[in-house]
């Protein structure tokens, strides 16, 4: 399954070829971090940023880790060391912000760090994912290494091509998120605990606690590697090849050859690589259990308090609570685990034209086929034919032993592809982005077969040229990227939304096509999916469907004509209560609060009534918005801001017919717009 390493070269000839395979290496990969940063340049945030780096700051400034404790925090840590390092130091003054800070609400915190304390949002964001983009080059390069190993260096350069020019890879590495960081991690540390079960050595033991420990802090993801520790030691157990124990240097070495004494072993080294691991988490939170620190506003709560975590946290609730008593794991860390599985039992999710709270098993596996390339589909589809031809040969032949070069990439994909399947939170094609790295070292199979030269002439050239050609033309909308056999990324959001498409990103360009094609005194409207400030990017607007503050009264007013911006996620009312086609029974409550809530508020009316309203005219809101959008999404918008925003200038006809007229003409609104995208 893997050709033998070649004989290690000597002589100055030798020494110029790794010369050139370092600089060319560097280079390639030097080439994907400049793509990548420069793709982010006149980007906004996307959503989870800002608190990403607001809780990575804090948690070097404050040695106070209340903020984001759901979403690792070696890669918080790695975005707030750029912030370290700028001149001057970005204002982040607790005493601002104090009940903000005593209710963990980063969501607040971070919105006021980026956008209301004077400091250089555009040169911080900027340097922070020019950090962040180190474990994006950190996994190119073990991709490289790895598929090398395999199947030798013209593998590995494919597989480093497939890596480098991804639009996956490109829209994710450096983002100040998490999803990198922890891709990179999980295939370190299943690689470590390969070598581990290979070779049991204090060295070895060491590097699989190192990486196993670096991965429990990038994300909770990491609570897959137990799983697929399990299948690795499944693997050696059942085969004949003996595990070689080395205590110590310069003690003997023995070779374990029964089931029982391979899984003795490998117990006792897992025992060790967990006791590493746990000090690795300790020393990532300051080796102190409270998440609140010292000389900052007193914490009294996590963003979502422990008695609604722990209500939800099913079979989850009585090791979480013997965890919190016994201190076995620091409390923000605990917390972190709970919030998530809070989070992870479900989320509204879009899936072209489905709406579900929970999900789908087919969630998954379609974006994985609509957003990766056509090249990287053609690359992981030929080296799965070769993969299962030889396994039919070799199963006939020698028995399965021949695949263990490859079977730890295959065990992190089949447990992480079934977690994936499995789970039902679908929210973003970026959870999957693990699975990346094992298919493009598997893919570097295709070079490794003998008898099909071919391969290497044709189909692997034609491969990368398809991939190249792909990742040019997506640039610099990476994260958007839909390949064009199923539409497109200008037809993306017809399929997902949310972060498989529309993360906020695209507010500033937004901005740019507003100075230049906005009339005069025209009114804008705005329904923006993320956490960018409109009015820092220089954009007034009118909010649309917006999120209000309930101690305020709100007034109904009527639509006029003018631009109304969208955000993709936001048409397709994937967080809208009324989300989906619109009905008979909305349009039929939509008639009753229009004409209930059009009257203005008495001037004696107590709170509890003025409350009343509120709530009623957010519903009202909320549904004249989701049959706007119920329109929109027939109707071809003036302009596509990266694929992720539509701008419509719409005029006093279309508003009249789409917000108050009877349902007969919505409807006539719709086939005209329908005709005239037609």
């Amino acid at each position: 399954m893997s050709l033998p390493p070649p004989a290690p070269e000597t002589g100055p000839t030798a020494s110029r070829r790794r010369m050139a395979l370092v600089a060319g290496v560097t280079a390639l990969l030097a080439l994907h971090w400049w793509l990548a940063v420069t793709s982010q340049i006149g980007k906004g945030v996307a959503y989870d940023e800002t608190a990403h780096l607001t809780a990575g700051y804090t948690y070097w400034k404050f040695d106070d880790y209340r903020f984001h404790t759901e979403n690792g925090n070696l890669p918080q840590r790695w975005g707030g060391l750029a912030l370290l390092a700028t001149f001057p130091a970005p204002r982040l003054e607790p005493a601002d912000n104090t009940l903000l800070w005593q209710n963990s609400h980063v969501w607040g915190v971070s919105q006021n760090f980026f956008f209301r304390s004077g400091n250089n949002t555009d040169y911080l964001l900027f340097t922070a994912r020019a950090t962040m983009a180190f474990w994006s080059v950190a996994t190119g390069l073990l991709v490289f290494l790895w598929s090398r190993r395999l199947w030798g260096p013209a593998a590995g350069w494919f597989s480093l091509g497939l890596f480098a020019i991804s639009p996956t890879i490109l829209a994710h590495g450096p983002m100040v998120t998490s999803d990198m960081c922890a891709a990179f991690w999980l295939l370190a540390a299943t690689g470590a605990l390969w070598r581990m079960t290979e070779r049991i050595t204090a060295g070895r033991v060491l590097l699989a606690a190192g990486a196993v420990g670096l991965a429990a802090v990038a994300k909770f993801s990491a609570v897959l590697l137990p799983p697929i520790f399990v299948v690795l030691i499944v693997w050696r157990c059942v085969t004949r090849k003996p595990i070689v124990l080395t205590l110590r240097p310069s003690s003997p070495e023995r070779n374990l050859v029964s089931a029982k004494a391979k899984l003795v072993a490998l117990v006792g080294a897992g025992g060790l690589v967990a006791i590493g691991t746990w000090a690795i988490i300790w020393t990532s939170f300051g080796w102190r259990f409270s998440g609140f620190a010292d000389g900052v506003p007193e914490g009294w709560k996590y963003y979502i308090p422990w008695p609604e975590l722990l209500s939800m946290a099913g079979v989850w609730r009585s090791p979480l609570v013997t965890m919190l008593q016994w201190h076995v794991l620091p409390e923000a860390f605990i917390e972190g685990f709970a919030h998530l599985n809070y989070q992870g039992m479900g989320r509204s999710a879009f899936l072209l034209g489905n709406y579900s709270n929970t999900g789908w098993w087919w969630f998954f596996p379609y974006a994985f086929l609509a957003k990766s390339t056509l090249a990287e589909l053609l690359a992981v589809v030929g080296a799965g034919a070769l993969g299962v031809r030889y396994l039919v040969g070799a199963a006939r032949q020698r028995g399965l032993a021949d695949i263990a070069p490859v079977f730890p990439l295959l065990a992190l994909f089949a447990v992480y592809g079934a977690f994936a399947v499995l789970s039902p939170l679908n929210i973003g094609h970026r959870h999957i982005l693990p699975l990346y790295p094992p298919l493009f070292i598997l893919s570097g199979g295709l070079l490794a077969v003998p008898a099909l030269r071919w391969l290497r002439r044709v189909v692997v050239p034609l491969v990368l040229v398809i991939g190249v050609a792909e990742s040019v033309a997506a640039r610099p909308h990476y994260l958007a990227f839909f390949h064009r056999a199923v539409g497109g990324s200008e037809n993306g959001w017809r399929q997902l939304v949310d972060s498989s498409l529309d993360w906020g990103q695209d507010l500033p360009a937004l901005s740019t096509w507003l100075k230049v094609n906005r009339q005069p005194k025209e009114t804008v409207y705005l329904s923006y999916f993320g956490n960018g400030d409109p009015a820092y990017e220089g954009i007034q607007a009118r909010e649309l469907a917006g999120v209000y503050a309930y101690d305020k009264s709100l007034r109904w007013y009527e639509l006029e004509p003018g631009l109304y911006a969208i955000s993709a996620t936001m048409l397709q009312t994937v967080y809208n209560p009324w989300r989906g086609p619109w009905t008979v029974e909305r349009e039929g409550l939509y008639r009753r609060l229009r004409g209930d809530l059009a009257e203005a508020v008495p001037p004696g009316a107590s709170g509890a009534e003025r409350t009343k309203r509120n709530d009623q005219l957010k519903i009202l809101d909320e549904l004249r918005f989701a049959r706007l959008a119920f329109y929109l999404r027939v109707r071809h918008p003036e302009a596509n801001i990266g694929n992720s925003i539509f701008v419509y200038r719409l005029n006093r006809e279309e508003i009249a017919a789409v917000t108050a007229g009877s349902l007969t003409e919505l409807v006539d609104a719709m086939d005209r717009a329908a005709a005239v995208q037609r």
